[in-house]
């Protein structure tokens, strides 16, 4: 499993993707036109519950808790989709959070690996 993320704004400013584009965001990413940025899929139901990330707020003093419940989200048919995407060849999760380390796409790409990739 090739698993790839990228900040949605450097992608559409030339930075490159890696195979199934998927945004990973339950918003559509601020200030963005639809035109100016379509993902081979858009999976909403992957993102943190809208509690979930009122909670965390970008806070990166509550990212390791954020990233434990986040985790305790995922599962089930909500991800099903998403990892038979990544099965075939590579995937990048676009994101559009301004922090490149705290942020969603980390724990889920990071989650991804070690849930799906074999022991």
């Amino acid at each position: 499993m090739d698993i790839h993320i990228a900040k949605v704004h450097d992608v559409l400013a030339g930075e490159q993707t890696h195979g199934t584009t998927i945004l990973v965001d339950r918003l559509w990413p601020r200030g963005v036109s639809k035109d100016d940025l379509q993902p081979d899929l858009w999976l909403k139901e992957v993102a943190p519950s809208t509690e979930l990330r009122r909670w965390f707020g970008h806070d990166p003093a509550r990212f390791d808790e954020f990233a434990r419940r986040y985790r305790a989200e995922l599962g089930g048919a909500r991800v099903d989709k998403l990892i038979d995407a990544a099965t075939p060849g590579p995937i990048t999760l676009l994101y559009a959070a301004k922090d490149r380390q705290h942020n969603h796409a980390v724990v889920l790409r990071d989650w991804l690996i070690e849930t799906c990739l074999p022991k």
